[in-house]
C-alpha cells in the first residue's frame, strides 16, 4: 500500500483545471507504479543493486472519480505475475474508501546504463 497526500500545492494543478483542480489520470497511474516499484526492491525477491525499475506497459487503466486537492489516495498494489526480472502488477488507487483508479501494469529491473 503506499499513500499520496494530494495538496493544493501540486505543480500540476494550476493548468489541470484552474478553476476546478483535478490530478492528472496518468500521475494515478504513476503513482500506482512507484508503490510497485517500492513493492519490488523492498518486499520482494527483486536484486535491484546498480539497477534501475523501468514501466513497461499499463493496461485497462480506468478513472472512477476525480482526485482531488486535499485527498488522500491510497494505492493497493498486488503481484499478479512475476518471472525472473519481470513483475506485473493490479492497483487500485481509493480515496475515503472509494475506487478512483485502478490498471493493471509491468515492470522490469535493468542493470544501470544498459
Amino acid at each position: 500500500v503506499g499513500i499520496k497526500n494530494v495538496t493544493h500545492n501540486e505543480p500540476f494543478f494550476p493548468g489541470h483545471f484552474p478553476i476546478d483542480p483535478v490530478m492528472p489520470g496518468v500521475l494515478i497511474v504513476e503513482a500506482m507504479a512507484q508503490t510497485g516499484a517500492l513493492l519490488m526492491s523492498k518486499s520482494l525477491d527483486a536484486d535491484v543493486n546498480g539497477k534501475t525499475i523501468f514501466f513497461m506497459s499499463v493496461d485497462g487503466a480506468r478513472f472512477r472519480r476525480p482526485v482531488r486537492p486535499g485527498d488522500v489516495l491510497r494505492m493497493h498494489v498486488d503481484v499478479v505475475k512475476h518471472r525472473g526480472d519481470l513483475f506485473k502488477f493490479r492497483g487500485e488507487a481509493m480515496v475515503d474508501g472509494k475506487l478512483a483508479a485502478e490498471a493493471e501494469f509491468a515492470a522490469m529491473v535493468v542493470e544501470t546504463g544498459a
